[in-house]
């Protein structure tokens, strides 16, 4: 048989289809929670590090957050242009105040995101959300 493969293979097993669906599902309540500020996830995402780790450098971020570097690259451009984060002392990378500013407002919105999966996930499901993340941490470092 010439595509013994393709009827063989049930996709819907398939475990990155399931964190995609995951991460959509999630990224989908972000979003609706974030809209007011033309942010993104990975945006805010980065700001949180930087306000967290102070001066870091892309290549730290990339790791960090398990982002390719252009990814972090075209999300740095962003909060770059808009004056959230400094590259003064490049190659090291900071959050401006006008970045902590916005960290500022962004939290609450940012909470109720938050309270919303949890709601949803309960105890149970965030705990396996931190397992699944710890076991690929642990074989991707």
């Amino acid at each position: 048989m010439k595509f013994k493969n393709i009827y063989t293979v049930d996709p819907t097993t398939c475990l990155n289809g399931k964190m995609n669906r995951i991460n959509r599902l999630t990224g989908n309540i972000f979003r609706k929670h974030l809209k007011d500020f033309d942010l993104t996830n990975s945006q805010l995402t980065i700001l949180f590090v930087m306000l967290k780790r102070g001066k870091v450098t892309q290549k730290e971020l990339s790791h960090i957050l398990f982002m390719e570097k252009s990814s972090v690259n075209r999300n740095l451009r962003r909060l770059f242009e808009r004056g959230y984060s400094s590259k003064k002392d490049f190659p090291l990378i900071e959050i401006t105040a006008k970045g902590k500013e916005l960290l500022e407002t962004v939290i609450p919105s940012w909470q109720a995101a938050m309270n919303e999966i949890r709601e949803v996930l309960q105890q149970d499901g965030e705990a396996a959300v931190d397992t699944i993340l710890s076991k690929l941490k642990t074989t991707h470092s």
